[in-house]
């Protein structure tokens, strides 16, 4: 049951089944591309979409707009000591600029990043700085289909053997990323984590967490832990792991446009050697160390938005609404990442779109006739999502996944059964679905703006049998 109530609504536009068609093949059949206007359902992401709160709408008007010395910088500054006691904070502009200064200040050629599982554009950081990426999470991560509790979990074992193998001294840090986001928005464990940095301590080797999507991960810490679930008050309870992992990292980084429902980021630190070693990058790529390129009404927004992800009824809206999501969908026997995690749906289009050689990207087909089908945008995660290996060959991805993202207090529940109906319909059809092919392919970060077609004419022959079935229902 949601603890809140809508007080202000956006409308929305469904277009006609063959307007989509021309939708998706104008902007490239890359959801990237689309405009938001051609959109009905934009669940491409959660990344800066998140439903803000009335206190947090309110706290923007208070902001301090100084250039150096803002006192809305001294306030979100207080807020992150609050919920993850650290001392030192550096403002970013979002994510992936937190990515950079830590990979340019860390990293030296040749060295490794350890890592639960890679993302996107942490991966791409590393690699242009010279490191590659170890991923070592367990294998049952990688399956689809399971019924641990904590599929992002590290593998330990793998985890002493590759520093024993490469040497402490080619390692630049082991990375954990909460909610792990590209197999399917799976949690880490408070154990494992706690185990994983004390082997990488002992070793003498840097620990990093990225905690954009610690929210969810949050929820199925209290949830799913036996040693959490029991304890209250419960956002007592969240407010002291918080504390722990602060307390448990070397450093910290987040994306504000998940972690607070706001637009942003941050380093934190505990450690006044790394604070000054990251430092002077901050006013080089970002902007003055008292706003980082953030706006100082988004850094009022966030310091209220981090104190609410302390409360339980807030970070449980993704994961109850992607559970349900997840339920209709195996009721209707379709191809499923599980455990639900957070973040979103991940339908798995290794097995929906079984019919189509890799080659031709399942993910990034799949992803392209959702939108044909329903209007929904979703994202793909999987081949098209990776890079080419150095001698251009396809690198193709572990998991084949299309993320149907959830926002937090964003969607109705009859607006995710909607989204769940078309895709059992889709499914039924599945068979229409063809491939694509890349016309224009950046070397770097493909996913975000590359253009592809359609190999045939499936594209249209879809919108027929939708229009056969539906007549001139949207």
């Amino acid at each position: 049951m949601e603890m809140h109530k809508v007080r202000m609504v956006q409308p929305l536009n469904l277009l006609p089944v063959e307007e989509r068609v021309k939708v998706s093949q104008e902007a490239g059949n890359n959801t990237f591309l689309f405009k938001n206007r051609d959109v009905f359902l934009d669940m491409l992401t959660d990344s800066g979409v998140n439903a803000m709160s009335q206190a947090q709408y309110a706290a923007m008007m208070n902001a301090d707009d100084s250039y150096a010395g803002s006192e809305t910088f001294y306030r979100l500054e207080e807020a992150l000591k609050e919920v993850f006691g650290t001392p030192y904070f550096l403002p970013t502009h979002q994510g992936r600029a937190c990515e950079n200064i830590i990979s340019q200040t860390f990293i030296k050629p040749g060295q490794s990043v350890l890592m639960n599982y890679h993302f996107t554009t942490t991966k791409a950081h590393i690699m242009r700085n010279g490191g590659k990426v170890i991923e070592i999470i367990k294998k049952e991560g990688l399956e689809t289909t399971s019924e641990l509790p904590f599929k992002g979990d590290l593998d330990l074992d793998t985890l002493r053997q590759e520093i024993k193998t490469a040497g402490a001294e080619n390692i630049a840090f082991l990375r954990i990323e909460a909610g792990t986001n590209l197999i399917g928005g799976q949690p880490v464990s408070m154990a494992n984590m706690r185990e994983a940095v004390k082997i990488a301590k002992d070793a003498g080797i840097l620990t990093v967490f990225d905690a954009s999507l610690l929210s969810d991960n949050l929820y199925f810490i209290k949830v799913r832990e036996k040693e959490f679930a029991d304890k209250m008050p419960v956002n007592k309870c969240l407010n002291d792991i918080t504390l722990e992992l602060g307390k448990l990292f070397d450093i910290t980084y987040f994306s504000a446009r998940k972690l607070g429902c706001a637009r942003g980021g941050g380093i934190i630190t505990n450690r006044e050697d790394l604070y000054n070693a990251m430092i002077g990058l901050v006013p080089l790529y970002e902007g003055f160390l008292t706003y980082g390129g953030m706006s100082v009404r988004e850094m009022e927004a966030l310091a209220v938005g981090l104190r609410e992800s302390l409360d339980f009824h807030v970070v449980e809206q993704t994961p109850i609404f992607v559970e349900a999501f997840v339920r209709e969908l195996l009721a209707a026997k379709l191809p499923v990442v599980t455990p639900a995690g957070g973040l979103g749906c991940h339908v798995n289009a290794m097995e929906f779109c079984d019919h189509l050689p890799r080659e031709l990207y399942r993910a990034g087909a799949l992803a392209v006739a959702l939108f044909i089908a329903s209007g929904v945008r979703g994202m793909e995660r999987g081949t098209v999502s990776e890079e080419r290996n150095a001698d251009g060959s396809e690198r193709f991805a572990e998991m084949e996944l299309l993320r149907l993202a959830v926002p937090r207090r964003v969607f109705s529940l009859s607006q995710i059964k909607y989204a769940a109906d078309r895709l059992v319909w889709l499914h039924e059809n599945r068979h229409l679905i063809g491939g694509l092919k890349f016309t224009f392919e950046p070397k770097i970060l493909r996913f975000f703006f590359g253009k592809l077609e359609p190999v045939s004419d499936w594209p249209q022959k879809l919108a027929e049998k939708f229009r056969k079935d539906f007549g001139d229902s949207l």
